[in-house]
């Protein structure tokens, strides 16, 4: 077993987040399922490197200042490797939507989120991406469906 770092983003724009439907890869562990915009370090990066070239290869969009609003871990969650996942938000960017080869990207309204196909835990943080508060979750999964989590949000201390 080994652990996967990777990043999550959500892109939003005037009430609406960008949402990409995974609906292109044939062996996909997500396939069908509305997700934000990320994946797998690539050696040397940062959370930061990885979140920024994770989106521009997915969405064409160049994101100036991500946010990062939690850190989420999901044991085995390919039914071997402990997944690490940075999520961040971004509200500034450039650049205009092409083609992504993992999926249909989606403009999203906010308040529709939740009734997406999306992972059974995922509501669970995400209404707490504006959140003035830094967020922490553990979420186990067992052949894709959510057995238990736990949760935690944190003050954003400044000084």
């Amino acid at each position: 077993m080994k652990k996967i770092l990777a990043t999550l983003c959500y892109v939003r724009k005037n009430g609406k987040t960008l949402m990409l439907h995974r609906v292109k890869k044939d062996r996909d562990m997500h396939k069908g399922k509305y997700n934000g915009l990320g994946g797998k370090f690539e050696p040397g990066e940062s959370p930061e490197d990885c979140v920024i070239r994770e989106v521009r290869e997915e969405s064409g969009l160049e994101l100036k200042a991500p946010s990062l609003r939690g850190v989420l871990t999901f044991p085995e969650f390919d039914g071997e490797n402990d997944w690490v996942v940075f999520v961040f938000t971004a509200k500034k960017f450039t650049g205009r939507l092409t083609e992504s080869c993992e999926g249909d990207l989606e403009w999203v309204a906010d308040r529709d989120l939740t009734k997406l196909n999306l992972w059974e835990g995922d509501p669970v943080f995400l209404g707490h991406l504006d959140s003035k508060r830094f967020f922490s979750g553990k979420f186990h999964y067992k052949k894709g469906k959510l057995l238990k989590y736990k949760f935690l949000l944190y003050p954003i201390k400044r000084g």
